[in-house]
């Protein structure tokens, strides 16, 4: 059962990028718009990225952290965040937790094969810690304007 709209995301507790455990309610006053992907350095998570990236100082103005999260581990970040040169914090979900509380670990199929892994998703937190907006099954290519342009227009 996953977290619905209007809801208060529950807490849970990741290994972030920067060698800390990443709290959701360390953000209490923030929004937080965590996005799963799922793997470091394929050609879609890699522009997805870098898209997020190049927006991050847009959704900083606007009182937002962006938070990305996938199941690799804390060195494949390592030097994701490097070659890409990401300023923000990268969660390692091996276990699945968050993708569990989202919704995201699900059935895919890939030419014939069946399997699961995480469907790519945003979701939107406001400042007192509930869900105010997600984004399934993203399209990479503009997902992260049309993601800060919500944004804005929320206020």
């Amino acid at each position: 059962m996953s977290v619905k709209i209007g809801e208060k995301v529950p807490e849970f507790e990741l290994p972030a990028s920067t060698n800390e455990t990443f709290r959701l309610s360390d953000f209490k006053g923030k929004k937080v718009l965590i996005y799963f992907y799922p793997k470091d350095m394929t050609p879609g998570c890699t522009t997805e990225a870098c898209d997020f990236r190049d927006l991050n100082e847009d959704f900083a103005k606007e009182n937002t952290v962006v938070v990305g999260v996938s199941p690799d581990p804390l060195k494949k970040h390592a030097k994701f965040i490097e070659k890409h040169q990401l300023p923000f914090v990268l969660l390692s979900d091996e276990e699945n937790e968050a993708a569990e509380i989202f919704g995201v670990w699900q059935l895919k199929k890939n030419f014939g094969k069946e399997y699961m892994g995480i469907v790519r998703s945003t979701f939107l937190i406001d400042e007192s810690g509930k869900l105010v907006n997600e984004w399934r099954k993203v399209r990479v290519k503009d997902h992260a304007h049309h993601a800060l342009q919500y944004i804005r227009e929320q206020g």
